[in-house]
């Protein structure tokens, strides 16, 4: 019996955060779920919460009439989360995955595909990199970045083929949304399946790549699909040309069958799953419960049901089982009965319920009463992260974590709620009863959110220190983020790739002088990047990580003001500096910062031969330095950086045609010499 939704049974009046989970059995959508696609293999081991192939049999018995076998490329671009490229650009943005292939099979570097913004485990090693929140609710292959895409008809899918034109191997699962609205992996990498750069030649690098996997055998109807990818493997960019999806065509007659027999079939299983008022209907049971049954056990107790049965269990049935002759392989040790998981002391148990992840915590609650009690204790919801949980998250949850997670700290919706499984009125009223604690909220890519759940979040979550909206909005009308404005202890805000007003910015940074880490990257243009750096010399002087990746406005000015941040670690300036030169701002940054241990140049075009020198003179502690682009710089002050950065393990030299024209085995052999991964656009050397 489910006691997912289940308070103890006991109704003592009051409507207070103790009363029944009556808004949700999780059980209920647990198997819906499992009716919906929720598949078997690797795949259903990471990413489902019961195993099952309800909805291929569901769909089979639709799919009498079978249409024609077709391929299709993608009509559009539902969503991602990153990109190299800006919006109002075509160079590497994520459109370019939009119809047929432009490239393949050649194989390079090409503007026109759609390339992510990270490579390896470099920003992993970044002082700006982030602990995962609830980190055991991680698969083994985690998803650094995605995309969602839509085609023109509906097939059954019996292919997916992403063509891939520059360092492939970052594909690690491929999903499909079906009609009856719930996705379905459809194939999942091991461990095994991920391309290895330390231990691959040279040449396999330079092959582009129809990847195509086996797809595991579905009825599913779809058109949409989302691809992840892991970059932790990857040398370099991989770049995306192309994603094909064949199938069979399906009659909208077949669909609308379908359609109708997964509702019906949802909604009586709801009504079965479903607790009302402590009790409900019973069709089936567990292996203790099928047995009890075979040997017509049928206790009489009219009162305090639940707590009879729980002292039956304890304490009687062990020499039930045996006064019925049961095998002795089916009998109960009777000494190791004695002692067993349930006597150790509820604080054990607490701490070992600890590292379950958040689908075994549900799943333990469905064991016993006293399970129960434990799984659903507010301690373990301390910390949340739904992000690894994305394909499952809705309203309905969210309402039942409400009355869980009373002390709520940490809170991860990144990626979730897509497709309107997350109603802004329902995550509104999240916050407003769980919000008044949280120092961690992260909302990346969540598109559920308007312009009053920014206003919750700036009112109700007044003791954030950590605030990341990544890829939120790319129109500020969309999203209003005055109230922001009152939060006043952000220690880490990252508003990458989201649009938003400039005066909002200065007064939040103004209003936040502990801040520590900064993302600005792709801010727009509305932002003016010397105002901002001013500010930052001004008020925030704490400041440990700062991205500036392809904002704009951005002069010498303003990276003297920088200099004035002293605590800086981590700068990433690449693409957001196009004068011709930057005079002594460098240097001056440089000389003031001695604790820089990531610095990205990328296409910095007035980087001079001046410039190359105090990098390598000043540079002491640098670790990650991007140079990408630069023009001018010679074979000699490689070398000089080389020698005199003795911390450094990434060095990007990708484009910087001046020296890689020339003595490319040099350069190999300076890799290996001072054990230094060195980035070309024409070699890829391993440490």
């Amino acid at each position: 019996m489910s006691l997912l939704a289940y308070d103890g049974g006991v109704d003592d009046g009051n409507s207070s955060d103790t009363e029944p989970d009556e808004l949700i059995d999780f059980t209920a959508m647990l198997m819906e779920q499992r009716q919906h696609g929720d598949n078997d293999g690797d795949c259903n081991d990471s990413s489902s919460w019961l195993h099952g192939d309800g909805d291929n049999k569901l769909q089979s018995q639709s799919l009498d009439n079978q249409g024609y076998c077709l391929g299709q490329y993608v009509l559009g671009v539902l969503d991602f989360s990153s990109q190299y490229g800006i919006d109002y650009s075509i160079s590497y943005t994520a459109a370019n995955v939009i119809g047929r292939p432009t490239k393949f099979p050649a194989y390079g570097d090409y503007p026109e595909t759609f390339t992510m913004r990270t490579y390896g485990d470099w920003w992993q090693c970044a002082p700006s990199s982030m602990r995962e929140i609830q980190s055991q609710n991680l698969p083994t292959l985690p998803t650094h970045d995605f995309i969602v895409v839509y085609f023109e008809k509906f097939v059954v899918p019996t292919e997916v083929a992403i063509f891939e034109t520059f360092n492939p191997g970052g594909v690690v699962r491929i999903w499909a949304y079906n009609i009856t609205k719930h996705w379905t992996c459809l194939w999942e990498a091991k461990s095994s399946d991920m391309i290895q750069p330390r231990t691959r030649s040279n040449y396999a690098l330079r092959d582009s790549r129809r990847f195509a996997p086996p797809l595991k055998k579905t009825n599913v109807i779809t058109k949409t699909l989302r691809i992840d990818f892991n970059h932790s493997q990857l040398n370099y960019y991989t770049e995306i040309d192309a994603i094909m999806l064949c199938g069979r065509t399906v009659s909208m007659r077949s669909m609308q069958q379908l359609i109708a027999t997964a509702s019906a079939s949802a909604s009586a299983s709801a009504g079965l799953q479903r607790l009302d008022g402590g009790s409900r209907e019973v069709t089936s049971g567990g292996p203790i419960t099928n047995k009890l049954r075979t040997l017509k056990f049928q206790p009489s107790c009219r009162e305090n049901y639940a707590a009879k049965l729980h002292e039956f269990i304890n304490n009687d049935l062990s020499q039930f089982l045996i006064e019925n002759n049961l095998e002795p392989g089916q009998q109960l040790n009777s000494s190791a009965s004695q002692t067993c998981l349930t006597d150790l002391p509820f604080e054990i148990l607490l701490k070992i319920l600890s590292y379950l992840d958040l689908k075994s915590l549900f799943r333990m609650g469905q064991v016993s009463r006293l399970f129960y009690d434990i799984s659903t204790h507010p301690l373990l919801y301390g910390e949340l992260s739904l992000k690894p949980y994305w394909q499952l998250t809705n309203s309905k949850l969210l309402c039942t974590l409400a009355r869980r997670a009373t002390m709520l700290r940490k809170l991860d919706l990144s990626w979730c709620g897509g497709f309107g499984e997350v109603s802004p009125t329902e995550f509104k009223k999240f916050l407003t009863q769980r919000g008044d604690n949280l120092t961690h909220l992260r909302l990346n890519s969540c598109k559920f959110l308007n312009a009053s759940c920014i206003e919750t979040v700036g009112i109700v979550c007044d003791n954030l220190i950590e605030l990341s909206l990544r890829n939120c909005a790319i129109d500020p009308p969309l999203l209003n983020f005055s109230c922001l404005a009152n939060l006043k202890n952000l220690e880490r805000l990252d508003l990458f790739q989201t649009a938003f007003e400039s005066e909002l910015l200065l007064s939040m940074l103004e209003g936040n002088r502990k801040l520590k880490h900064l993302n600005l990257a792709f801010c727009g243009v509305s932002v003016n990047m010397d105002n901002v750096a001013t500010h930052l010399g001004t008020y925030n002087t704490q400041l440990v990580s700062l991205d500036m990746w392809k904002a704009h406005f951005l002069s010498a000015r303003g990276l003297q003001s920088l200099a004035r941040c002293q605590h800086l670690e981590e700068l990433d300036l690449g693409w957001c500096l196009r004068e011709a030169t930057l005079g002594d701002s460098l240097h001056q940054l440089l000389s003031n910062c001695p604790k820089l241990k990531k610095l990205f140049l990328s296409a910095v075009r007035g980087i001079t031969e001046r410039d190359l020198v105090h990098i390598a003179t000043l540079g002491k502690n640098l670790e990650q330095l991007d140079l990408m682009g630069i023009l001018n710089i010679t074979h000699e002050r490689v070398y000089d950086i080389l020698v005199h950065c003795t911390k450094l393990q990434l060095l990007d030299l990708s484009f910087c045609d001046s020296i890689m024209d020339r003595d490319l085995d040099v350069i190999a052999d300076w890799s290996r010499l001072f054990n230094v991964d060195i980035k070309s656009s024409r070699i890829y050397n391993a440490r």
